[in-house]
């Protein structure tokens, strides 16, 4: 079965989060796809002082357990510290350990000291094979999922190794995810601002279909251009049923 993770780069608001969610789990379920939401309650990374981080901790913990009343469906997001996993494990199904953090030890052990999957987004830094270290912290853990979100190719620019990704399905006992929405950021750039071009998102999504991956993350926004942060790589919400669509075609036409 495919697997979508996908919703805001930040949450909102209940509403805004609902209406992702809704429409993503209605696509979802059209094309037997399983559907995660994902939205993140603190973007700590920002490029600048002056980006929006998000509307932190509680609220969106308290929206979040709307969101699961009201639609049914799994949820992930993304932590930074310790003390972040303790306040989410009761309420997501998946904790996301950021790229920039996915070697952090202690980080990784209270994440899989959860009864949550764990979601491993790949550094742009590391090397297919360099998972091998990460994977070795993850003793005990209900599930671990690998993520590829492109590898740093000089400044400002990131690409997908498909030998990579076929280096991991090939030699991990692991589901493999692609991020397709973040691998086609411009991270940094001019005006310490990122970057990205969404046009490239399904190509990859196709591509990657192909190669035998099926679980993908995908951000998604109702209107990208004008959200706090990652517009430029974010799918348009009007968009994701025909990029779901071609996943599920190149998964199995591809399949045996």
């Amino acid at each position: 079965m495919i697997t979508i993770i996908a919703g805001p780069c930040q949450h909102e608001s209940l509403e805004h989060s609902l209406e992702i969610a809704q429409h993503c789990k209605d696509v979802c379920s059209k094309y037997n796809a399983e559907y995660i939401f994902k939205a993140s309650f603190d973007k700590a990374n920002r490029s600048s002082m002056q980006g929006k981080r998000g509307v932190g901790m509680s609220r969106t913990m308290m929206d979040f357990i709307e969101i699961k009343k009201q639609l049914g469906v799994k949820l992930l997001t993304d932590v930074h510290t310790e003390g972040h996993v303790s306040r989410v494990r009761n309420v997501v199904d998946v904790i996301q350990i950021p790229a920039f953090l996915c070697r952090q030890t202690d980080l990784l052990q209270a994440a899989c000291a959860t009864d949550c999957i764990v979601n491993i987004k790949k550094g742009q830094f590391l090397a297919p094979w360099d998972m091998n270290g990460i994977l070795s912290k993850t003793e005990g853990a209900k599930e671990v999922w690998i993520t590829e979100r492109g590898t740093s190719f000089g400044y400002n620019t990131l690409v997908v190794d498909f030998t990579g990704l076929d280096y991991m399905l090939s030699n991990y006992n692991t589901p493999v995810v692609l991020d397709a929405t973040h691998s086609v950021q411009k991270p940094g750039g001019l005006g310490g601002s990122s970057g990205g071009n969404r046009d490239y998102v399904p190509g990859l999504c196709r591509a990657a279909s192909a190669l035998g991956i099926r679980n993908f993350f995908i951000e998604v926004h109702p209107d990208p251009d004008n959200a706090p942060s990652d517009g430029p790589n974010m799918l348009k919400l009007e968009d994701f049923d025909r990029v779901v669509g071609e996943i599920h075609e190149y998964s199995y036409t591809n399949t045996g």
